[in-house]
């Protein structure tokens, strides 16, 4: 009697079990579980995206800042020069005096 008993017990145990089992994976694949799970996921992807893209930045800028360093573009800027001479417009000078133009040249 007593082994009747362990065993009725036991399968019941393992009865309640599996249908909890089941019906917890029924329960998730439910359209608007699905549909949480999914956002939840997005939420998740976009934050690890904005992670990598926080570190990239940094990493440019601390790039940026080894390669100025290295090309001495840190350095403060020179003395400005002088202004070069003004250059003579070529085009406004009058034409050479052995030059004639005639009437239909000027067209």
């Amino acid at each position: 009697m007593f082994r009747r008993a362990f065993w009725f017990t036991t399968g019941v145990a393992a009865g309640v079990w599996a249908t909890t089992k089941v019906n917890r994976k029924l329960a998730k694949l439910t359209p608007e579980s699905l549909a949480l799970q999914a956002a939840d996921r997005a939420v998740v992807a976009g934050r690890k995206v904005k992670l990598f893209a926080l570190d990239v930045r940094d990493g440019m800028a601390h790039r940026e800042e080894a390669l100025k360093e290295a090309l001495g573009l840190n350095a403060a800027p020179p003395e400005p020069h002088a202004l070069p001479e003004q250059r003579r417009l070529v085009a406004l000078e009058p034409p050479h005096p052995h030059h004639t133009l005639t009437r239909k040249e000027d067209h």
